[in-house]
């Protein structure tokens, strides 16, 4: 299955400017860089995360984890969980879990992006299928989600 026609109508909707990459099956951010031969911190990892019990996107870089203090100052909130493979299964319809495109606002989440990706020229996100990525530019984001949360989210590998 290509990138669903809910992601790509939501794209042409904002004009955001975007590249399909056709790829091997893969599951996790780290076996795309390889697959794709690119830096692991060009590509986005997509975190689907509960911040006081309200859902939200984060999007940080592959080589990095989520440092669940800094998200908890940015956000204001005082409990961070992630989201359970039920609730996500549930709540992103037409999308396979493991490839949710970091987009809030096509299913009104919020969205918070790592300030690292926004310094890249292009990102390689999850286009919502196994097989398929997202090449766009940093700077596209603000167009699509125009309540963009950028902040400092991620931390080293331990």
């Amino acid at each position: 299955m290509p990138i669903p026609k809910k992601i790509i109508k939501f794209l042409e909707k904002s004009k955001a400017k975007y590249e399909t990459i056709p790829h091997r099956t893969v599951y996790t951010a780290f076996d795309k860089a390889k697959t794709l031969k690119i830096a692991e911190k060009i590509i986005g990892k997509t975190l689907i995360l509960k911040l006081n019990g309200k859902l939200a996107i984060a999007l940080i870089p592959a080589n990095k984890n989520l440092d669940p203090k800094k998200i908890k100052k940015i956000a204001k909130v005082k409990k961070l969980d992630f989201a359970s493979e039920k609730l996500i299964k549930n709540k992103f319809k037409g999308v396979k879990v493991g490839a949710i495109p970091p987009f809030g606002g096509l299913w009104g989440l919020a969205t918070c992006i790592d300030k690292l990706l926004m310094k890249e020229k292009e990102i390689i996100v999850s286009g919502g299928d196994y097989n398929f990525s997202i090449k766009i530019k940093p700077k596209e984001f603000k167009k699509i989600i125009p309540d963009l949360f950028i902040g400092n989210y991620s931390q080293k590998k331990k």
